[in-house]
């Protein structure tokens, strides 16, 4: 291989990482988004991270939403441990009101 095709491919390489770097610039500088999957726009999300505490390094609890329920859980090394599942505020809010 001569030293002309070796700059060659040098540039090629970095003509693509720089096309990559733009891209990735972009998208962060103007918060470029994929479409959703339907036409019908973005669908509300059926499971959510509410609230997250740590508890020390290795563990923490943390407040789920799961449709119209909400579960308390510890996440830790050893496991999972669900400590409280209740129905959500908003829920029993709306039953109250009607």
């Amino acid at each position: 291989m001569d030293i002309l095709s070796v700059l060659r491919t040098l540039g090629a390489l970095g003509i693509v990482l720089g096309m990559l770097g733009g891209a990735l610039w972009a998208v962060r500088r103007y918060d470029i988004r994929l479409p959703s999957r339907f036409l019908g726009g973005p669908q509300e999300r059926r499971l959510a991270v509410i609230e997250r505490l740590a508890l020390d390094g290795r563990r923490s609890v943390a407040l789920i939403r799961a449709g119209d329920r909400e579960h308390t859980v510890l996440i830790a090394p050893e496991g999972l441990l669900l400590l409280d599942a209740a129905s959500s505020p908003s829920s029993s809010r709306s039953l109250a009101d009607a």
